[in-house]
């Protein structure tokens, strides 16, 4: 078959063309992924190294802080490096193929992830007495390992969709990262059932955990109203609070970038809310899902004391 693609490299517009903003957003966003980076790398050590947290839902938690430290590392590099040089980034074919493929992939997986943790709260909060025997240790290494294979896959089939078009046109890319709505606006060939495969799939991943989730929820209010204690709603709010706040702007975001035709999109609206699920989501989970726990900020506590201990022997 020929290859009619006869772009070899993208141009990344970035996020903003005036001189005066590369300086600070430079010094924002570093600021932001350094908080990421600490907080997620921390979240998994500490869940590694603390027995008291190898549960179920610290199982997901420490999975849910690698996917989101890869999901932003997939992206952040190269606006970094927009703000550094203060022009547009070149970036070259193959480099765009395999951000864009680890960006789907990633996000994927948090879509799954945050089905498996809502799974995970009804099972903690409808049926306490059967949850060790509900979230075992092997239902709860299918389900991560499930959420893996399938992203990668569906990563896989969004690539081989978008690039087997052709891209003999324009090479600017209209974002600060090679996006599927930006990167396939760009091709000159007969788009439309790709456009329409790729709503119709990420459409039904979103559903598929939304249905998940919805209806765990559903249980988990119910199973709430019927509660007589007051510590008990307490507790049981406290845990779906944290993850639906979590939920509603993952969601939120994604809906809104995804669900509509590219032709649709308005290029600078989806670069302010690329910001969002691609940075300030990832540092925020940390602290949402977390840093709010009694069990964690135990554990870490812990941690330092035997840091102080050691140093002082």
């Amino acid at each position: 078959m020929e290859n009619r693609t006869k772009v070899t490299r993208f141009i990344l517009l970035g996020l903003t063309t005036a001189p005066e903003l590369q300086m600070l957003l430079f010094i924002v966003f570093t600021f932001i992924y350094f908080i990421n980076v600490v907080g997620n790398l921390g979240m998994i050590t500490l869940i590694l190294l603390d027995a008291r947290l190898h549960t179920p839902m610290y199982f997901f938690l420490s999975n849910l802080s690698l996917v989101d430290l890869g999901y932003s590392t997939a992206i952040v590099p190269t606006i970094m490096a927009g703000f550094l040089i203060g022009d547009k980034v070149n970036i070259s074919y193959n480099a765009c193929v395999a951000q864009m493929f680890f960006f789907v992939a990633f996000a994927t997986m948090e879509n799954f992830l945050l089905a498996s943790m809502a799974y995970d709260r009804y099972a903690a909060v409808c049926k306490p007495l059967h949850y060790t025997t509900t979230m075992t240790t092997s239902v709860c290494a299918w389900l991560a390992i499930g959420s893996y294979v399938y992203s990668f896959l569906n990563a896989s089939f969004h690539i081989g969709d978008i690039f087997s078009l052709s891209f003999c046109k324009s090479n600017i890319v209209h974002h600060f990262f090679c996006d599927v709505p930006a990167v396939l606006a760009l091709s000159c060939s007969d788009k439309h059932i790709n456009e329409v495969v790729l709503v119709f799939i990420s459409s039904f991943n979103v559903f598929l955990a939304l249905v998940v989730i919805l209806i765990s929820y559903l249980f988990i209010f119910v199973t709430i109203l019927k509660m007589h204690s007051a510590q008990g709603h307490q507790k049981a709010l406290s845990t779906c609070t944290s993850h639906l706040t979590a939920i509603c702007i993952f969601y939120g975001t994604g809906i809104f970038m995804y669900s509509q035709p590219s032709s649709s999109h308005s290029m600078d609206t989806d670069k302010v809310a690329s910001v969002f699920y691609s940075m300030v989501i990832p540092m925020l989970n940390p602290v949402v899902y977390s840093l709010r726990n009694k069990e964690v900020k135990s554990a870490f506590r812990k941690v330092i004391e035997k840091a102080n201990s050691s140093v002082e022997f």
